[in-house]
């Protein structure tokens, strides 16, 4: 019984091993050293009906959340993060932002792809960009929330629609999946060596106002 139970657990690892979210987070902890944590997944809710894998029956963001690991647990631990995901291959990738990580802004999608042509005319260099079918968001150096505080007064109004992931946040990384469908990259990471280059929060912030303040609706609902 004991050599059934081996063989197993080493089809087990090898099965996560293959595992795109697992090479996935693997790259984000040990290459970037950006500390990661499976979200809550999503799981069968009767026929092809799929909800969050945590106990809300109405969650507003299912799947794509922590809850158990919890955001405190997020980690660079590479023995860790193949534990996570050889357990749980397809739980989607949460970044844990703030700190020496990057920090995030996000807009609804229309916003987004507006802000990025803008960006583009002006010739700004981009770092990051995730994309989900309803928002899209900018990663950015760290930033203090006294540094944010400051870029914001400058502005005569930021919409409700404007989402800052900064410490304490998170951000669903690609290539995970969660109810709103799946999370891509519109603009991937570039990078020569070490950390993907990330851009300062002050170089996109203004630009970003102004999208998300011209979409239609202005996503006012949280909506990742």
């Amino acid at each position: 019984m004991r050599e059934i139970l081996g063989r197993r657990r080493k089809f087990s690892l090898r099965r996560g091993a293959r595992s795109p979210l697992l090479r996935a987070a693997l790259t984000c902890a040990t290459e970037w050293q950006w500390p990661v944590v499976p979200g809550a997944g999503l799981r069968s809710g009767g026929g092809r009906l799929r909800v969050c894998g945590c106990p809300d029956p109405e969650c507003a963001v299912p799947g794509g959340h922590p809850f158990d690991p919890v955001l405190l647990a997020a980690t660079t631990d590479a023995r860790m993060v193949r534990w996570w995901w050889t357990n749980r291959p397809t739980a989607p990738l949460l970044l844990a932002t703030g700190g020496t990580a990057p920090c995030a802004v996000s807009l609804p999608a229309v916003a987004g792809a507006q802000a990025l042509a803008v960006f583009d005319r002006a010739g700004i260099r981009l770092g990051p960009v995730v994309a989900t079918p309803t928002r899209w968001s900018l990663l950015v150096e760290p930033y203090s929330l006294e540094e944010l505080g400051d870029l914001l007064n400058q502005q005569d109004w930021v919409p409700s629609s404007l989402r800052f992931h900064g410490e304490g946040g998170y951000l669903v990384l690609p290539p995970s999946q969660t109810g709103p469908g799946r999370v891509r990259w519109e603009r991937p990471p570039l990078r020569r060596s070490g950390r993907p280059w990330l851009p300062q929060v002050a170089t996109v912030v203004d630009a970003l106002v102004e999208a998300s303040t011209s979409a239609p609706d202005g996503g006012s609902r949280l909506a990742y």
